[in-house]
């Protein structure tokens, strides 16, 4: 399954603490959202790959959306096909109803656990809870720490971009690869392909690669030049009708745009920088030539400084949510210990049944 679906991240471990487009990931008023609730170890994860397996084996497109802070679990599942969704609900990614029963259902994962031997662990989890919270807030503060330095850099690669050309480049490409739709109304969805989680920093840069069949690669070791030319493009296909997804940067989302998907057109506008490669069979842009590397040689040491540091902390996120990631395991064990799983997976069945 790992090899045959695109995957995205629906949220981000960023500069920013944790950002989650999890609301956003589906259309209420045509789309079918099921919310899940449940503690850890609840069989969530569990519960989405069998769905995700009984849609694929019907032929259904299915798209996976792993966990940021455990990407061998599940957050999600989109069967675009019936545009549906099912989505983990808890936090740090919480999803309210837009549309209670008429858009989203809650399947509360819930009944299948014995409370009370929950309840004569509670002291227990409590704790173990609470020290999960205190790593996931130092691995934020790394992640801050870092997205400064690398943001220094961004600007100063700003300072000296000639945005002028590069939107000018943006025009072009646009006017070559966009023409016009008959739509009068596009969509974008907001995700990641890429993330710093407890496995180091991920991305799935096969979602690209294995499902567009057109790829232009923008080199940019800053994001200056690519995000200037992402926006445009971003703004151009909405404009002539076009469905988009837009991935942001995991570490600087509100600041980087990353790549523009366009499925219609099976076509990828994509940022390759030292976080992500992408395959050489594909049309590529070097952001250096509109930046005045003579004025940036300038900064040169502080711009290396900044780059050896920001990977400095971001080891050390990594490595403070790795150890994230082993608390949780111990609080799953609890809930693991109190849960019904046949009852749950008879009710997975059904559930598939229903909604395929």
């Amino acid at each position: 399954m790992a090899n045959t679906h695109q995957k995205f991240f629906l949220g981000a471990n960023s500069a920013d603490g944790f950002i989650s487009h999890f609301s956003d990931s589906y259309i209420p008023g045509t789309w079918k959202a099921y919310i899940i609730k449940g503690g850890p170890g609840s069989g969530k994860s569990s519960f989405m790959k069998y769905i995700a397996a009984k849609a694929a084996d019907k032929g259904y497109t299915v798209i996976l959306t792993p966990c940021s802070s455990d990407p061998d679990s599940l957050d999600g599942v989109i069967i675009e096909d019936i545009k549906t969704v099912i989505l983990d609900g808890t936090a740090p990614h919480i999803v309210e109803p837009k549309l209670p029963g008429a858009c989203e259902n809650i399947i509360n994962l819930g009944e299948f656990w014995d409370s009370e031997k929950l309840f004569q662990n509670a002291k227990k989890i409590k704790e173990t809870a609470e020290r999960n919270a205190k790593l996931h807030k130092t691995a934020s503060a790394y992640l801050c720490a870092a997205g400064e330095l690398i943001f220094d850099n961004l600007k100063l690669s700003r300072i000296y971009t000639d945005r002028t050309a590069a939107l000018r480049l943006a025009k072009r490409i646009a006017k070559k690869y966009l023409p016009d739709s008959e739509k009068k109304t596009a969509t974008e969805f907001v995700r990641f392909i890429g993330g710093t989680t407890p496995k180091g920093i991920i991305s799935y840069d096969k979602t690209v690669t294995d499902f567009y069949e057109n790829v232009i690669v923008i080199e940019d070791k800053y994001g200056a030049v690519s995000n200037e030319i992402m926006k445009y493009l971003r703004a151009a296909a909405k404009q002539r009708g076009y469905d988009t997804i837009t991935l942001k940067n995991p570490i600087l989302p509100t600041e980087l745009i990353d790549h523009i998907l366009i499925p219609e057109l099976s076509l990828a506008f994509v940022t390759e920088n030292e976080f992500i490669k992408f395959d050489n069979n594909t049309r590529r842009i070097h952001a250096r030539r509109f930046e005045d590397i003579r004025s940036l040689k300038a900064y040169r040491a502080r711009m290396l400084f900044n780059r050896r540091v920001s990977r400095e902390l971001l080891l050390g996120a990594i490595s403070t949510l790795k150890g994230a990631k082993s608390v949780h395991d111990e609080l799953e064990n609890y809930y693991i210990n109190a849960m019904d799983f046949k009852s749950l997976t008879d009710f997975a069945v059904k559930f598939a049944e229903k909604i395929l």
